[in-house]
């Protein structure tokens, strides 16, 4: 279990949390939506907390997992970085020496495990990268932290199929999601003795 001075709690939008965190004095930095602005918010808490641990907890959508699965993302690639007309793969970050696939340490051996594939705009039809899942901010988490030596655990609540009827099931799927969320925070977290 981590200790809950060593760890910072980042979702991307109040609606995934619904208030359940916040009714149990759990801080959560809230970070917007997309990479950009994602990554600030992740370099600005790692500098203000000199946290060890980022728990990045949030929705996904999945033609993969069934929706209410509970997934741990195990990699994080980028859905929407496109050189490849200069001959690089989709999903590399030309020149960079942090890998288009980003690894993550498993936490929970009872979950499942997906590769997460980050882009932003909402994915409604087959991403370009191989991926189990989809999200908007998940990638840029995972460079950030791997950058600062920071561990990233990242739990995702299924909320739709990644398909033409995705915003509706997100936002249907809201309550359960933040619910499951919490459940497994507790499970990761001991609070300081």
């Amino acid at each position: 279990m981590f200790n809950t001075k060593d760890v910072a709690v980042l979702m991307a939008l109040p609606g995934e949390s619904q208030g359940l965190f916040e009714k149990e004095n759990i801080p959560v930095v809230y970070t917007g939506i997309g990479k950009v602005n994602a990554a600030m918010a992740a370099m600005d808490v790692i500098q203000k907390t000199n946290c060890k641990v980022i728990v990045n907890l949030g929705t996904a959508g999945s033609s993969k997992f069934k929706t209410h699965d509970l997934v741990e993302v195990s990699v994080f690639v980028q859905r929407d970085m496109d050189i490849s007309p200069l001959g690089f793969k989709v999903g590399e970050t030309p020149f960079d020496p942090i890998p288009g696939a980003i690894e993550l340490i498993p936490y929970f051996p009872e979950l499942a495990k997906g590769i997460c594939a980050t882009g932003d705009s909402f994915e409604t039809g087959a991403p370009r990268v191989p991926c189990d899942l989809v999200d908007m901010e998940g990638y840029a988490l995972a460079k950030v932290c791997r950058k600062m030596g920071v561990q990233l655990v990242s739990l995702k609540y299924i909320t739709d199929g990644a398909d033409h009827n995705a915003h509706n099931d997100w936002q249907a799927n809201l309550v359960p999601g933040a619910q499951k969320l919490l459940e497994y925070f507790r499970k990761m977290v001991a609070s300081p003795s």
